[in-house]
């Protein structure tokens, strides 16, 4: 089988022509010891917010958080600071915030402050008449958040981090930019052509939707660019989105990526968790972080 390429995501995905970085600040705060900054970004506008350290250092790390879907979509990018039903208190990216990282998150289309754009069949309905992908236009829209982060904080390196829906664009986006030093998904990995088998791909939004990846390759393949960078691939088997018969396939296809460099892929899996952060993927994420953090000084 002939091996997916970044030139081939980005058609399958029909991402759009990047437009120029532009990005204002509309304010500022203090929370709980943390600086939080709310932002603007590009001609869209997009809502965002940061978090990091009151004392951060220069040059330290930044991560791009990539909110989840859940059908809560007044959440959005509130999820840093104020998190969802899957995640832990606190939310996780107070944590990664308080070990040193500037956490950057912004509202995808029909979530948070956009909702008013439409909802989510709605939106996946325009762009397919327009020859494109709502999960194009989101990964489009990170893409975005990723060079505002690199221009706002100056990091030494970004990762990317998400559960759910999150965790999907997480690892997308460093499959499509090198720049990103690592990627983080929980609650998500599986491949769908054995999610279509059993009908389970319908618990996925109109979102997770990428015309002609079945062809030849599924989601495998696209974490599979992210090789020979760290990865951290946390999931359950009691979760109905990475069952056995889905999951075992795809992280099957996901180590031959990394053959060369075994220790730089990192998988957590919990038979008896379910579609929800558990204290030890917690513990397990921020000690993945650490050492990441550690071998990019």
């Amino acid at each position: 089988m002939q091996s997916l390429s970044r030139t081939d995501l980005q058609r399958l995905l029909r991402l759009r022509t990047p437009e120029p970085q532009s990005w204002d600040i509309l304010d500022e705060s203090i929370i709980d010891g943390l600086c939080r900054r709310a932002y603007r970004l590009g001609d869209k506008q997009i809502p965002a917010i940061s978090l990091s350290p009151v004392d951060m250092e220069p040059g330290a790390p930044g991560l791009l958080y990539c909110h989840a879907h859940g059908k809560a979509f007044a959440i959005g990018k509130s999820e840093i600071t104020d998190g969802r039903p899957a995640l832990l208190e606190p939310p996780l990216s107070r944590d990664i915030a308080v070990a040193g990282w500037t956490v950057f998150c912004a509202d995808m289309p029909g979530f948070g402050d956009r909702q008013a754009e439409g909802s989510e069949t709605a939106l996946a309905k325009a762009v397919s008449w327009r020859g494109k992908t709502l999960i194009g236009e989101m990964v489009a829209d990170q893409m975005l958040a990723l060079d505002a982060l690199w221009d706002i904080a100056r990091p030494s390196c970004v990762a990317t981090l998400g559960l759910s829906m999150g965790g999907t664009l997480a690892y997308l986006v460093a499959a499509l930019r090198a720049d990103v030093f690592a990627a983080l998904h929980l609650c998500v990995f599986s491949d769908i052509a054995p999610l279509i088998e059993t009908g389970a791909h319908d618990l996925h939004g109109p979102y997770m939707t990428i015309p002609g990846l079945l062809d030849r390759h599924d989601m495998s393949d696209i974490a599979g660019l992210v090789a020979p960078r760290p990865q951290f691939v946390a999931t359950g088997g009691q979760d109905p989105l990475t069952p056995d018969e889905a999951y075992a396939p795809a992280i099957k296809r996901l180590r031959a990526a990394y053959d060369a460099v075994p220790e730089r892929l990192t998988v957590f899996r919990d038979p008896a968790a379910g579609h929800y952060e558990t204290p030890q993927v917690r513990k397990a994420v921020l000690d993945f972080l650490a050492t990441q953090r550690a071998m990019s000084i």
